[in-house]
């Protein structure tokens, strides 16, 4: 075989041989789709029934002696039963602010673990756990809390517990914008 040239290219006809050859084919693989089977699902017969289940149709069962809600109760838990924050001690955190508090930013805050009882914010505006005060940014309310440190750099967002959206009136599935004061 003697090799091709193309202006200053030399092509071997080997080299050219396997894209000849897909060009050749692209039109067979093209045509495959017309097969059911090949590129699309193929079309039930005509005669196929669909059931629902019955009676005979086997069923997983539940473990003798154990219920799959036994720990949370037949009717499950309602956030305000995980809610271990006493009156007096709501009380005290809504009460009006004392002067001195030193800003430390605002955040974005989401619903903290329900497993961690208390008021408090987890949060990267602190180094160490402090008390604090968060505010809501229209200023309709404030709570004194607990600042815990996350770890994270400050603008990462914040952690609030379960405790404080109730004491704040929050729909607990909302993002809140929090001003946070350390005192």
């Amino acid at each position: 075989m003697s090799p091709l040239y193309f202006g200053s290219m030399t092509w071997n006809m080997f080299g050219i041989r396997p894209f000849l050859m897909l060009c050749a084919m692209l039109p067979l693989l093209a045509a495959c789709a017309q097969f059911p089977g090949f590129g699309r699902s193929a079309q039930p017969d005509a005669d196929t029934t669909v059931r629902a289940p019955d009676s005979d149709t086997a069923r997983p069962e539940a473990r003798a002696g154990r219920s799959p809600v036994s720990t949370l109760g037949q009717a499950g838990l309602r956030p305000e039963a995980l809610d271990q924050v006493s009156a007096e001690e709501r009380a005290a955190a809504l009460a009006p602010a004392a002067a001195g508090a030193q800003p430390l930013g605002e955040t974005l805050a989401a619903l903290g673990s329900p497993a961690q009882s208390g008021l408090w914010l987890q949060t990267g505006l602190v180094a160490s756990v402090t008390q604090g005060r968060v505010e809501l940014l229209d200023g309709s309310a404030s709570l004194r809390v607990e600042l815990r440190p996350s770890g994270a750099a400050a603008g990462s967002g914040s952690q609030l517990s379960l405790s404080a959206f109730n004491s704040l009136g929050l729909p607990l599935t909302q993002l809140v914008r929090l001003r946070v004061f350390a005192q």
